[in-house]
C-alpha cells in the first residue's frame, strides 16, 4: 500500500510540475525548446536568449489565471507558434499573457493571445519583431480589459500581420522609429493610441468598428499612409484624433462611416503647417473636419471629400482661423463652374458657419441634426441670413470633378 502511495504522490508532482520552466532553466543560452501539441503550465520566466517553438498547432500554455503567463527579461528571445492563455485580471499589475523587458532582437512571432488582461506589454523594447500573432482580452467590459499590445520606450520595432479583436487599445508610449503595418484591429476602444512618440510610420492596416481609430498626442515626424478606417462605433466615434502634433503626414487613406472623420485640436502657439493631409478618401462621415478650436497651419490637398452630413464643424467660438492651404479637393458639396474646363472651379469653394449650426456648440440641439427642420432652416439661411456668417476653410481650387 505504501508503495502505491509513493508512486501516486511521483506521478502527481510530475504531473504538476512546470516543465517548461524547468527546461528553460536547464536549457543553455541561445538553445531551442520545441514543444509538442499538450497544455503547459505558464507563469513562466525567461532570462537568457531562448528560442522557445510549438511543433504542432495546439501547443498551450496555460497560466493560472493570476500574474503575468510568460514574463521575458532578455534580448534575443523568440515565441513562435504558441498559444498563450489564462493572464490574471489585475490592471494595476499589467497582468498579461506576454509581458517583456529591458529587450533587444526579440520575435514574437505566430502566437494566439487568448483570455489574457494585457496580450504584449512591452518595456524599453528595440528592434525587434511582433508580427503574425492573433490576439484577443478578458470577455468583460472594455474599460476593464488591458492593451493587445503595449510599446513603453520602445524603438526601431517592427509590428506587422498582427489580427486584434476584443481589445482596449494598442499604445505607443514616448516610442519612436518604429513601424506598424498590415493589421487589422476590430472591436476596440481605441485602436492605435500614440503619444509622445515620434518618427513612427504607420501603413496598410485596417481599423474597423473601433470607437477611435487613431489618437496621435504629442506626435513629431509621423507618416500615417495607406489605411482604412470606417465603421466607428458610436454616435461620437472619431476616425482620426490629432493634438499637438508637428510635421504630420496623412496621405492615400480611406477614412468612411464614422461620426467624425477626423477631429483637430490646433495648439494656439503653433507656427507654420503642421498637419499635411492628402490624396485621401474621406466620405460618409456625419462630419469630415471637426476642429476643435482654431482652424490653422494645415495643408488639406487633393483629397475626395463625398457623402458627408458637414464638411467642416467647429466646436469652440473664437480663436484664429487663418493661414491654411487648402486646394484641389473634391467636394460634392460644391456648386460651381469650370469655363475653361481644366478641373477647376471659376470660384473658389467657401464652407461658412451660418447662425442656424447652433448644434456646433450645444449637444442638446444637436439631436435635431440632419433633421428636416433643421436642414430647411440651413438652406433659408445660406440664401440670405440675417447675421454674418463665418468662414470656416476656403478651398482656393476646387476640383470639379473625381479624377
Amino acid at each position: 500500500m505504501k508503495k502505491i502511495f509513493l508512486i501516486l504522490t511521483l506521478f502527481l508532482s510530475i504531473l504538476n510540475a512546470n516543465i517548461v520552466q524547468e527546461a528553460i532553466n536547464k536549457a543553455s543560452a541561445n538553445s531551442t525548446l520545441k514543444l509538442p501539441n499538450g497544455i503547459y503550465y505558464g507563469n513562466i520566466k525567461i532570462n537568457k536568449p531562448l528560442t522557445i517553438i510549438g511543433k504542432g498547432n495546439e501547443v498551450i500554455i496555460q497560466g493560472e489565471n493570476k500574474n503575468t503567463v510568460i514574463e521575458i527579461n532578455s534580448s534575443n528571445v523568440v515565441l513562435k507558434n504558441l498559444i498563450i492563455k489564462g493572464s490574471g485580471t489585475r490592471l494595476e499589475n499589467r497582468d498579461a499573457a506576454i509581458k517583456i523587458s529591458n529587450s533587444k532582437n526579440s520575435i514574437i512571432d505566430s502566437c494566439t493571445i487568448e483570455d489574457s488582461l494585457y496580450g504584449i506589454d512591452t518595456g524599453m523594447l528595440s528592434n525587434s519583431k511582433i508580427i503574425n500573432n492573433k490576439i484577443s482580452s478578458k470577455n468583460t467590459d472594455i474599460s476593464l480589459r488591458g492593451d493587445a499590445i503595449k510599446l513603453y520606450y520602445g524603438t526601431n520595432n517592427l509590428i506587422q500581420n498582427n489580427e486584434i479583436y476584443n481589445s482596449r487599445d494598442i499604445t505607443f508610449a514616448y516610442s519612436d522609429n518604429n513601424t506598424f503595418t498590415q493589421n487589422h484591429i476590430e472591436k476596440s476602444r481605441l485602436a492605435l493610441h500614440i503619444q509622445n512618440s515620434h518618427d513612427n510610420r504607420i501603413e496598410d492596416n485596417h481599423f474597423q468598428f473601433n470607437s477611435v481609430g487613431l489618437i496621435f498626442e504629442g506626435a513629431k515626424d509621423t507618416e500615417v499612409a495607406n489605411n482604412i478606417i470606417k465603421s466607428g462605433l458610436g454616435t461620437v466615434s472619431i476616425g482620426v484624433m490629432i493634438k499637438g502634433v508637428s510635421n504630420f503626414v496623412f496621405k492615400d487613406n480611406i477614412v468612411t462611416y464614422n461620426s467624425k472623420a477626423f477631429y483637430i485640436d490646433a495648439k494656439h502657439n503653433e507656427e507654420t503647417i503642421k498637419r499635411f493631409i492628402t490624396n485621401n478618401q474621406i466620405k460618409y462621415n456625419m462630419e469630415a473636419f471637426h476642429f476643435h478650436g482654431a482652424i490653422k497651419y494645415n495643408l488639406i490637398k487633393n483629397n475626395t471629400i463625398i457623402g458627408n452630413i458637414d464638411d467642416v464643424v467647429k466646436s469652440v467660438r473664437g480663436n484664429r482661423t487663418s493661414k491654411n492651404i487648402v486646394e484641389e479637393n473634391y467636394w460634392d458639396h460644391y456648386s460651381g463652374f469650370d469655363r475653361n474646363n481644366d478641373n477647376i472651379g471659376d470660384t473658389t469653394y467657401k464652407i461658412f458657419q451660418y447662425a442656424d449650426r447652433l448644434w456646433h456648440y450645444n449637444n442638446k440641439i444637436k439631436f435635431f441634426y440632419a433633421t428636416p427642420t433643421i436642414s430647411i432652416l440651413n438652406f433659408i439661411l445660406n440664401l440670405a441670413p440675417f447675421v454674418e456668417p463665418v468662414l470656416l476653410l476656403e478651398d482656393t481650387k476646387p476640383r470639379v470633378e473625381l479624377k
